[in-house]
């Protein structure tokens, strides 16, 4: 374990934090610099592969050039013998996926909130030619505040070389692949964009869209199936929203957005009144795979067969009538009756055709809601309705002094010349803001938890107030305020300022002297001792602890090192030869020498050299009472000689 131990003497362990298939992450204190960090340590599984080592500091310092407010900062890369690290902003908080299994689904608002964030990241990676390739919530962090950063930047472009090849690592991402990658193509910034929308749909419905009892049947799914509703999930999501899902998960990347600019965009507006009606996204089909026969063919067939079987039945034959021609009286007769029953046909007609002019014909009432109030009337009035009353009433959706609605409502059918009312919007309700000082926080909370405000935040200030007192507000008391779109701040009292006492271990008297200077403490001195560990000079411990609070002028008591105490040391020469044993003869081979003494640690080689015959070797260990030295010979890898020599065995 690394707990408690420093990295290239600068990176302190304080705590493992978490790991995944290729890493370890710690939390660490830069001694240097003051600051806690994240140090990403390469597992030693991983870190034998050579090629691994040069794609992975390539991609740790290519991920160095990108400067966002949403993308983790990388501050160092290194090795450490055989360590690989890469040292990176430390992020209170948690993943957004332990976010979303605690608080969902998120409200569109919230989904839109976060998006705008992880989309502005992303587009800044793509403007530097980066490529993320493994967006999930498991890879975003979320502070305290609420604010959004992604991590492992090109790191899991360099994992995914071997990910295929373990199941468990495949199955942390396949969820969120896009249909190119599960078909064995290139990652492209289109395949980010389909990764945002696969997170997005999760934001808002706490489920990810395609599951399986396997990687395959998942990627298959990908593939083949398209992404389910999240409108069917809950109704009261916009279809604006619905869509933005939609088009970064198309399965071309053709019919995706262009960029994530692009849906950086839509998702400013996404939840506008203006979009209410939004129409629900539709992929572009491909005419030439889905054409089908025009039906209309088929039409004109029927029509043609019709039309020849109704001709065959109109042809007169082109023969004399049989039957003998009358007198003329019933010729008069039969032209009497025929005109008679024309013009009974043609009243009839005449009648019907009064009736259709002259009665009142119904029309269908438009849909004029979030309509100027003119362009509503004008809209009206062409098609022959009259304006009735405008009655005036609150609206969350519809802006001051646009249209709501009418009376009757849209889509019925009255006759022209029909009064219609029109309901016009005088906005989200305002109401006046309480007056929330002098009040305990805890009492204050309860309350604006139960009620409609968008949030409410709470700042801590030291004052001579009692503690957890409300004494300022924003808005203040009185203020006339929109309810649903106000975040309220409070500023509550902390008491007077006390300050956690920093941890000094190994402070030495520059830094000592520096952390007096900015924190107001008075440092003394109480005495030395001797340390194995702390160097000559700096803070073994202290009085007060750690992390105890004080109020600035406080003393604060140190012992010191003295440096480790003096101890017997005796001394073991090895001697002995190492083989000359080459695959082909003459061929160099490579021999390291591992000591551990008091001055030599097995870490790192103390010695390096090549061999073309049997060489006879000696050195000299100096080992402490109490300790046992140690050494360890390869050639070419392989350990040809190793032991171990306690002090106690030695004359």
């Amino acid at each position: 374990m690394l707990i408690g131990k420093r990295i290239n003497d600068r990176y302190k362990i304080l705590q493992y934090v978490g790991g995944g298939g290729m890493s370890n992450v710690y939390l660490a204190h830069d001694i240097i610099l003051n600051r806690d960090v994240a140090v990403k340590v390469l597992r030693y599984d991983s870190s034998n592969e050579e090629e691994f080592h040069r794609r992975f500091q390539r991609e740790a310092l290519s991920a160095t050039s990108l400067m966002h407010p949403n993308i983790v900062s990388i501050y160092d890369v290194g090795e450490d013998g055989d360590m690989h690290y890469i040292v990176m902003e430390f992020i209170k908080g948690r993943t957004l996926k332990q976010y979303i299994n605690e608080y969902s689904p998120l409200s569109p608002a919230r989904s839109v909130h976060i998006m705008k964030q992880l989309t502005s990241a992303i587009a800044h990676a793509h403007e530097n030619q980066i490529i993320h390739r493994d967006i999930k919530p498991q890879n975003i962090l979320i502070d305290e505040d609420g604010n959004v950063k992604i991590t492992d930047f090109g790191i899991a472009t360099t994992l995914s070389e071997t990910s295929f090849t373990k199941t468990n690592s495949v199955l942390g991402t396949v969820h969120y692949i896009s249909p190119e990658q599960a078909r064995g193509g290139t990652a492209t910034k289109k395949s980010d964009i389909y990764a945002l929308g696969i997170v997005l749909y999760e934001l808002l419905t706490g489920e990810l869209p395609f599951s399986g009892e396997s990687a395959v049947s998942i990627a298959l799914k990908h593939l083949q199936s398209e992404t389910p509703s999240v409108r069917g999930f809950d109704a009261s999501i916009p279809q604006a929203l619905e869509n933005v899902v939609y088009k970064a998960t198309a399965k071309n990347p053709a019919h995706r957005y262009n960029t994530v600019e692009e849906m950086e965009a839509d998702l400013e507006t996404v939840l506008s009144p203006n979009r209410l009606n939004e129409p629900k996204f539709v992929p572009p089909i491909d005419n030439e795979a889905t054409k089908a026969m025009p039906a209309i063919k088929e039409s004109l067939m029927i029509n043609g067969t019709s039309n020849n079987k109704k001709a065959q039945q109109n042809e007169v034959p082109n023969k004399k009538d049989p039957t003998p021609q009358n007198g003329k009286k019933k010729q008069g007769k039969g032209k009497i009756f025929a005109i008679v029953g024309a013009s009974v046909a043609i009243l009839v007609i005449l009648a019907v055709l009064l009736f259709n002019i002259l009665s009142p014909k119904k029309i269908e009432i438009p849909d004029v809601s979030n309509m100027e109030i003119v362009d509503a009337i004008s809209a009206l009035e062409e098609l022959g309705f009259k304006i009735g009353e405008q009655r005036e009433q609150h609206s969350d959706d519809i802006e001051t002094g646009k249209v709501i609605g009418t009376d009757p409502e849209a889509g019925l059918s009255r006759i022209s010349g029909t009064e219609i009312d029109l309901i016009i919007s005088l906005g989200t309700e305002k109401k006046e803001m309480e007056n929330y000082i002098g009040q305990q926080i805890s009492q204050v909370s309860v309350l604006l938890e139960k009620s409609d405000f968008k949030d409410f935040e709470i700042e801590e200030v030291f004052s001579d107030k009692p503690v957890g007192e409300v004494i300022e507000q924003s808005p203040i008391a009185g203020e006339e305020i929109v309810v649903k779109d106000t975040v309220v701040v409070l500023t509550v009292s902390a008491g007077k300022e006390k300050i956690k006492v920093t941890d000094l271990t190994g402070f030495n008297e520059s830094a000592r002297n520096e952390y007096a200077r900015s924190s107001g403490f008075v440092i003394t001195v109480k005495g030395e001792e001797h340390s194995d560990d702390i160097p000559v000079g700096s803070v073994i411990r202290q009085t007060p602890e750690a992390n105890t609070e004080l109020e600035k002028g406080s003393t604060i008591e140190v012992i010191i090192s003295k440096g480790p105490e003096e101890k017997a040391v005796k001394i073991y020469n090895l001697n002995l030869v190492i083989p000359y044993n080459p695959i082909e003869y003459g061929a160099e081979q490579r021999v390291r020498v591992f000591i551990q003494d008091k001055n030599n640690v097995m870490v790192q080689p103390k010695e390096e050299f090549t061999i073309t015959e049997d060489y006879e070797y000696h050195t000299q260990l100096d080992i402490e009472e109490g300790q046992t030295a140690a050494y360890r010979i390869e050639v070419d890898s392989t350990v040809i000689a190793e032991g171990t020599i306690p002090y106690n065995e030695l004359n």
